[in-house]
């Protein structure tokens, strides 16, 4: 440190793992003519340079693609997951009761709350960034427009409407199912054990015994799965996963997929409003 030696600060006593820390922080911080950089400088210059760097990601085009792949890769797991959760409405009340109850006790009932910020924060991520990019395409297209630009316009477009149809479906969903409702107590277990527990099951069911409430969630259940088969494809592209060998396969595995998550989200409230279950 320009001649300063640690042994003539401590001539005696050992330098404890904190002081050693902070002669190694004011070493860094030295410039070349001796003066000394406070280390708040430093740690404002480095966000300084981070947050430059976030934005130029940002801005940039394979930075947005990047970000809406990422989201998408996020959205796309919760989607099963969020999926094998709502069967177990067809293991009986008890048993979709405690997997209710479960969830909202996990991480002393902050789970639930962080993965819903998470879960929002990707979506909104995952909109805004595919607008945006969107039209800086459409912007960059325009000039040079002709049957194959049209056609990846019009298949932009409907992307971004069925990405925002259900963006608004997530919006009335949060409040149909998790805000709003008036939830009742689960008896059964309130006389079995003493402790009242809502009555998530009875929830869903009353829930999906409406006609309208049915036809709106299966028409934004296809859209989703409609987005979702495509945007998988896409997601695998960016994420370099995708080439001319890999492409049948991954075009089956995204359409399956979305198949799937179709046929297990519509099976529940169509199992209820039309064959009466757990009425």
């Amino acid at each position: 440190m320009n001649g300063i030696c640690r042994a003539d600060i401590f001539p005696s006593n050992p330098i404890s793992p904190a002081v050693e820390s902070s002669l190694e922080l004011a070493e860094f911080n030295f410039l070349s003519n001796g003066r000394p950089v406070s280390p708040v400088v430093s740690l404002q210059a480095l966000m300084n340079a981070l947050n430059r760097s976030l934005c130029s990601f940002w801005s940039s085009s394979i930075g947005k693609k990047i970000v809406v792949a990422v989201t998408g890769l996020v959205l796309t797991l919760f989607l099963a997951g969020h999926l094998a959760g709502n069967l177990v409405v067809f293991l009986g009340r008890d048993a979709f009761n405690e997997y209710a109850q479960f969830l909202h006790h996990f991480l002393h009932g902050g789970g639930v709350w962080l993965s819903r910020i998470v879960l929002l924060a990707c979506l909104i991520f995952h909109v805004v960034a595919t607008v945006q990019l969107t039209r800086r395409n459409k912007a960059a297209r325009e000039p040079y427009a002709h049957e194959a630009t049209v056609q990846a316009k019009k298949s932009s477009l409907i992307m971004i409407w069925t990405g925002l149809t259900i963006l608004a479906f997530v919006i009335f969903h949060l409040l149909h199912f998790t805000i709003l409702p008036e939830v009742s107590v689960d008896q059964a277990y309130l006389a079995k054990t003493g402790e009242a527990r809502p009555d998530a099951w009875w929830m869903v069911i009353q829930g999906f015994s409406v006609w309208y409430v049915v036809v709106f969630y299966v028409i934004a259940m296809t859209l989703l799965c409609s987005h979702l088969s495509h945007g998988v494809q896409s997601m695998f592209q960016t994420l370099g996963v995708r080439s001319k060998k890999s492409q049948g396969f991954l075009w089956a595995i995204s359409r399956g997929y979305a198949v799937a998550i179709w046929v297990g989200f519509i099976s529940i409230p169509l199992a209820i409003l039309i064959f009466g279950f757990g009425r």
